[in-house]
């Protein structure tokens, strides 16, 4: 990449944190009361995301890497990764900053096309992979809960799951069919933009089909491929969840992995809901206290957990940034 692109990305990055650090709904004493209250436990919660990245890595790493040895080292992999994930942080709409970040440092390496396909391809594996942890969070719920749940959560779940069908369906008819092309075609309906994006599909229609028989070629070819990814993002959630329960031991010790994973379900699903807003200011914090005041736990519980984890972006946020500015040799 350029350095002047990486330094615009890297400029939208560090002024996001700026204005989140000033618009903090909270003063700096009681946010310094707040972290000496967390302990040992924040550095705990701070490095449980390196093996994180590293399980998102490593699913990006296989897609890159399908039908042969690439150019690209697993630890350069695993620094766009980290970078790209601060950039979707700061970004309002996700997406908008990681992926393009993604795919301009990964073009000379592999060249435009599989760059972004790949980028592309790991971009629908991850949020594929949150309707597949959101169906089983469901069905856990059923498990543990399911016997005195009331009509109102009935039916709440009822509708969930059918969001969660549809969205399985939608993306399973993705992989099969190609999704960058559609994808395209429906923002080309949207004002102000559409006809930008109808002159970019004219000028470059046959580098997007390119990428679409790539899509489809995975999944249809090359399964264990497409499967060992989808697996690997899965336990990324599954260990993410760790990152609740080591929060709440600060609070208490009554509180069951399990459990952990719904709040994160919720949770998670509650933040995409309100996807346009940068880091999901307000709307995480809303998703903790509904998700435990759901399980009979505390509202307070929900609350200092989106505070630390707040917290913990904000620090990833920052590691990203610096990453960006370091290591960037030059490739042809």
């Amino acid at each position: 990449m350029k350095p002047k692109y990486r330094n615009i990305f890297f400029a939208v990055g560090v002024l996001a944190v700026v204005v989140m650090l000033c618009t903090f709904d909270m003063s700096y004493s009681d946010l310094w009361s707040n972290i000496r209250k967390a302990g040992y436990w924040l550095p705990v919660v701070l490095l449980l995301w390196i093996p994180i990245y590293m399980l998102n890595t490593w699913a990006w790493y296989v897609i890159i890497n399908d039908g042969g040895r690439g150019r690209l080292s697993f630890w350069r992999t695993y620094k766009y990764t980290v970078t790209g994930f601060a950039l979707n942080y700061v970004t309002p709409v996700g997406l908008l900053g990681g992926e393009p970040y993604r795919i301009m440092e990964l073009t000379p390496y592999v060249g435009a096309a599989k760059a972004a396909s790949s980028v592309i391809l790991y971009a629908m594996m991850h949020i594929f992979s949150h309707f597949c942890f959101w169906a089983f969070s469901i069905l856990l719920y059923l498990v543990l809960y399911g016997t005195g749940m009331g009509p109102g959560m009935a039916l709440l779940l009822s509708v969930f799951s059918v969001f969660c069908l549809l969205g399985i369906y939608f993306f399973m008819k993705g992989y099969r069919n190609g999704l960058a092309m559609k994808t395209l075609r429906c923002f080309a309906r949207f004002p102000w933009v559409g006809r930008r994006i109808r002159g970019f599909m004219e000028r470059n229609a046959e580098a997007i089909r390119k990428v679409d028989s790539q899509i489809a070629e995975l999944h249809a070819q090359r399964k264990s491929t497409f499967y060992g990814a989808l697996l690997l993002e899965f336990l990324a959630r599954l260990l993410g969840c760790l990152e609740i329960q080591f929060i709440l031991f600060i609070l208490t010790d009554k509180v069951a992995f399990t459990d952990c994973v719904l709040i994160q379900a919720f949770t998670s699903l509650f933040v995409n809901l309100f996807f346009f807003i940068p880091m999901g200011m307000g709307a995480r914090e809303g998703g903790f206290a509904l998700s435990v005041g759901g399980l009979a736990l505390s509202g307070a519980y929900g609350v200092y957990t989106g505070l630390i984890t707040r917290l913990r972006e904000l620090v990833w946020i920052a590691v990203g940034l610096l990453l960006m500015r370091i290591g960037n040799k030059r490739a042809n």
